[in-house]
């Protein structure tokens, strides 16, 4: 839906109340920029957005944001929205897709608690920074989802939010070919610009880096191969106080139709309890995973 420039802020400025907006295929001509301000505003989705970019001006009740597949280089920015604590990226990369710097995208932001990370089975567009850059941003992050990463390339890229964010409880990482929802054709493919898979480039800050505060790591889309492994045994060196590793199968489609399994079968469950913050992963606590491979093989 195509609005006049003024559309929207005039449908915000009459509904006083409003607390909920959801944008879907819309913009108020080309290349449009969409300004916000609105004093109940709590939660704000904008789904296949046309907008050049969407400044969140003054939203002072604003909790919660989700943008899927923006069009523009720059989806969006933060001005004043001081009670913003959960924040959803869902876009497909494509070779032309600016890799986002979540130091500049929250530079405004810096208490979001809750991150989601959706890369639609495509290109990563999340470019990894070293910590000095990324923590000043992510200092109060406590859960974070990376979704739809895709298959058969090295995860170890993801360790870089680990190592800017010492709040973090939570990280769940899913990797999914999600088939029927993705351009498989390979003409097609090429013609729009979709990219080939490429492991990400990164390397870790320190050798010595510890986290005292992630307790839960979960993966969907496991497989028993050297880069989940060795994932696997990292993350469990670095979180001093790991509580619970679950590690379960592919995701499943229905309409996919290429998995007669219920969906996300559990595949091993890590339960974790170190003695002291400084003590790392024990060789006792590796067992669970060791006999899971053995079996696996």
């Amino acid at each position: 839906m195509r609005f006049g420039e003024l559309g929207i802020p005039n449908i915000l400025s009459t509904c006083k109340r409003l607390e909920a907006l959801r944008l879907s295929y819309s913009d108020a001509g080309v290349c449009s920029v969409l300004q916000l301000e609105h004093a109940q505003l709590v939660e704000l989705h904008i789904d296949l957005g046309k907008f050049e970019t969407v400044h969140l001006n003054c939203l002072p009740n604003l909790q919660r944001v989700n943008y899927t597949c923006w069009s523009y280089q720059d989806p969006l920015t933060f001005g004043s929205v001081p009670q913003l604590s959960k924040l959803s990226l869902e876009n497909i990369g494509i070779s032309l897709t600016k890799n986002l710097q979540l130091s500049e995208l929250l530079v405004n932001v810096p208490w979001i608690k809750d991150l989601r990370l959706d890369f639609k089975s495509e290109k990563i567009w999340v470019l990894p920074e070293c910590p000095k850059l990324l923590a000043p941003v992510l200092g109060e992050l406590q859960i974070v989802n990376l979704d739809n990463l895709p298959e058969g390339c090295d995860i170890a890229w993801t360790m870089f939010i680990l190592e800017a964010a010492p709040s973090l409880k939570e990280l769940r990482i899913t990797l999914w070919d999600h088939l029927c929802k993705m351009v498989t054709n390979q003409d097609l493919r090429m013609k729009n610009g979709y990219c080939e898979k490429a492991n990400v480039e990164w390397q870790p800050s320190a050798a010595d880096f510890k986290h005292k505060n992630l307790v839960k790591l979960t993966i969907y889309g496991f497989q028993p191969d050297e880069n989940f492994v060795r994932y696997v045994r990292r993350v469990m060196e670095v979180a001093v106080n790991m509580e619970e590793i679950s590690l379960y199968d592919r995701e499943v489609c229905e309409r996919c139709g290429d998995w007669n399994a219920v969906s996300r079968i559990l595949l091993c469950t890590l339960g974790l309890k170190h003695s002291t913050v400084e003590e790392t992963a024990a060789a006792e606590d590796l067992q669970p995973l060791d006999l899971y491979l053995s079996q696996m093989r």
